[in-house]
């Protein structure tokens, strides 16, 4: 355990595979060596089409061109997810990658504006949210502006499997060495307990000092070799099954993820340039697989393209995300639902967190201890985002949104939601993926209201306050006759 790591192995490709692959070769390329196996007899899950902005960071260290990531994965932009029917059956909102207005000083934008609700102001927090009006006119542009008022935070939607051909062709092209095979048995050191060597079905042996475990919910190597074990969030998060099925793409291209809530679980919309991606998120316990694929297919905007894909899932994560010689990335380290597009980002989020602890003269028990600590609080956070989703409704229709409404739920989620509903107060816990602005507008969408402001929105007066919010709006809406539509930025991009 103790010996230099001079290989990494990783187990799977797909998009888990294939990111850590690029990642740790551009980065530590000249320090280890690295070889993925997978077998083309092993199909993918690729439900991950939807991305949240730090991937454009991941791509950049890469020194991927943007453009021709674009074309190559048929990608589109994603500002915004749209949650229909979750507070309550007909109405939605937006959950999108900016932030309403400016901060002034210590105090947030939304305070002002919720001050101006109690003067009678009748706007909407989106009104002042150029991901919103872009989203709503579905119009992108990048916006090259100093002034952070206009700053667009931006995501894409992909299509998972062509994401991971061409991370392939990246990683073998900067000398990933890639091993066609399957593993037929994984050995153990006597001693260590940790993984030795894997014995592939052709007879070939495979060593390595690190493996990289991305065999999906199969976990080959953290579970059936390690036996890890794994922490059921089932209780909060009951949804356990989703069905997925691509159909033809639309004639206009929606920059924004759609959410569909049902009695029983939720639709997602995802809009691609070649096709559209569908999938439906449901209880077992409330819906039989006919049933659900019933609410899906008769429920997309198009004709579908392939046979659905059926899934089935257990909420929660690893009870350790490192153990001994294996790191789990993607599925294979858990399972969190696709509602906030997360599942991409928690592979490249577990990479760049093993190449900042990455082990040098051997592997340290405070090292991997320091890796599973920040590994268990990211999920932690994660899970009580979706949980927010689901807890705070005032659907009626099921049993299944009451049981939700009516459930115990962590205790730092329970804080959050009080101190808001209570000062319109957030604060943002260290290292949390989601923005104070995130956690605004899903629990301003779901229905709570504070019932104060922070005292500081009482400094301006009526008029100022007034002309204060004027003046946003149309900062917020100067950019839009100059932005083209999201499908002519698509074409002049992949035109280059």
């Amino acid at each position: 355990m103790n010996k230099p790591i001079k290989k990494v192995v990783i187990v799977g490709g797909g998009t888990a595979g294939w990111m850590s692959a690029a990642l740790l070769k551009k980065v530590m390329g000249s320090v280890v060596d690295i070889e993925l196996i997978e077998s083309e007899e092993i199909g993918r899950i690729g439900v991950g089409e939807a991305t949240i902005p730090p991937i454009r960071y991941f791509n950049q260290a890469l020194g991927i061109d943007e453009a021709e990531f674009l074309r190559e994965t048929k990608a589109s932009i994603k500002l915004a997810i749209k949650f229909e029917n979750w507070r309550v059956p007909g109405e939605g909102y937006f959950h999108t990658f900016g932030g309403a207005g400016k901060n002034i000083g210590f105090c947030a934008f939304h305070h002002f504006w919720l001050r101006a609700k109690t003067l009678g102001d009748k706007s909407s927090l989106w009104d002042y949210d150029l991901n919103y009006l872009c989203a709503a006119s579905n119009k992108f542009a990048p916006i090259n502006s100093k002034d952070p008022a206009l700053e667009m935070q931006y995501a894409f939607h992909f299509d998972a499997s062509l994401y991971a051909n061409f991370l392939r062709k990246f990683s073998e092209n900067i000398g990933v060495i890639r091993t066609e095979g399957l593993i037929e048995r994984v050995t153990v050191h006597p001693d260590s307990g940790a993984v030795d060597h894997l014995i592939l079905k052709n007879g070939r042996v495979v060593h390595g000092d690190l493996f990289v475990d991305c065999s999906g919910m199969r976990a080959l190597l953290i579970q059936q070799t390690l036996g890890t074990g794994y922490e059921d969030w089932s209780h909060w998060l009951p949804c356990d099954r989703a069905i997925a099925v691509p159909s033809e793409r639309l004639a206009a291209t929606l920059p924004y993820t759609r959410s569909i809530a049902h009695s029983a679980g939720w639709q997602w919309r995802i809009p691609l340039q070649h096709r559209n991606g569908n999938g439906i998120v449901y209880s077992s316990n409330h819906y039989s697989q006919d049933e659900a694929a019933a609410i899906l297919l008769n429920n997309l905007d198009s004709k579908a393209l392939a046979e659905p894909n059926f899934i089935s899932f257990k909420t929660g994560r690893r009870l350790k995300q490192w153990n001994k010689n294996v790191i789990a990335v993607g599925l294979s380290s858990g399972f969190l639902e696709p509602l906030e597009s997360t599942s991409i980002h928690l592979i490249q989020s577990a990479i760049v967190r093993l190449i900042k602890l990455f082990p040098h003269a051997g592997i340290d028990a405070v090292n991997v201890a320091e890796y599973n600590r920040q590994s268990k609080t990211e999920f932690e956070q994660v899970r009580d985002f979706i949980i927010l989703h689901y807890h705070v409704n005032e659907r009626t229709d099921s049993q299944f949104w009451r049981d939700l409404r009516n459930m115990e739920i962590p205790e730092s989620l329970t804080h959050k939601i009080n101190l808001f509903r209570a000062t319109g107060k957030i604060f943002r816990e260290q290292d949390d993926l989601f923005l104070e602005s995130s956690w605004l507008q899903v629990m301003l969408g779901q229905g709570i209201v504070p019932r104060d402001y922070h005292a500081l929105a009482d400094n301006l007066s009526e008029p100022d306050l007034m002309s204060l919010l004027a003046n946003m709006k149309k900062i917020k809406q100067s950019p839009l006759e100059q932005i083209p539509s999201h499908d002519e930025f698509l074409r002049q991009v992949c035109a280059r």
